[in-house]
């Protein structure tokens, strides 16, 4: 199924989108995801993509809690395509894997760290109540600091533009890729 924006290669790229492309292959690695659709609006793609880069690498967050927090982004979207992009970098990262199946069916996990335990209820309470409460708050406040909090805030809402641009453009998952979401079809 092709996508509804055009996913540029980079053959099909000007000047301008081709130093943006390289500069989000030379961060990541490699193009999946959004990008190659941002590409189709240069100047977006290139301040998101710094910003993505900031968001995922450079914070007060543990590399653990940011996948935790992705992940449960993903799946408040039913992002067919960034959970299953980002459930082996998580298990990578060190997130249980009992955990990452009890968020996959939508479930609430029982965890023995209690930074995730923090992340998990301040993501789960912004996406699905839109607010946060003041315990769940003070909470993160006191585990992760205030710039902590802050980035966590940065992240769930960098991983829902993500999200909202994956599941509104149809972006299909890579060649050869499993979803990692059963009961989400990638596109209903």
């Amino acid at each position: 199924m092709p996508t509804r924006i055009r996913q540029l290669e980079r053959a099909d790229l000007d000047e301008q989108q081709t130093r943006i492309h390289d500069a989000i292959l030379e961060s990541r690695g490699d193009i999946n995801g959004p990008f190659r659709v941002w590409l189709n609006s240069p100047e977006f793609a290139d301040r998101a993509q710094q910003l993505g880069e900031l968001l995922r690498y450079h914070t007060k967050l543990d590399r653990r809690l940011t996948e935790l927090a992705i992940l449960i982004t993903a799946r408040s979207w039913d992002c067919q395509l960034e959970w299953t992009l980002h459930e082996p970098l998580a298990l990578e990262a060190g997130v249980d894997t009992a955990v990452v199946d009890i968020i996959r069916q939508g479930q609430l996990p029982e965890f023995e760290k209690q930074d995730e335990r923090i992340v998990y209820d301040f993501a789960s309470e912004l996406l699905y109540n839109r607010f946060v409460q003041d315990r769940t708050f003070s909470a993160a406040r006191e585990e992760l600091g205030e710039a902590g909090v802050v980035d966590l805030i940065g992240l769930i809402g960098y991983y829902g533009l993500v999200a909202m641009t994956l599941n509104a453009c149809q972006v299909p998952l890579p060649k050869g890729m499993g979803p990692g979401l059963v009961d989400c079809p990638t596109f209903r």
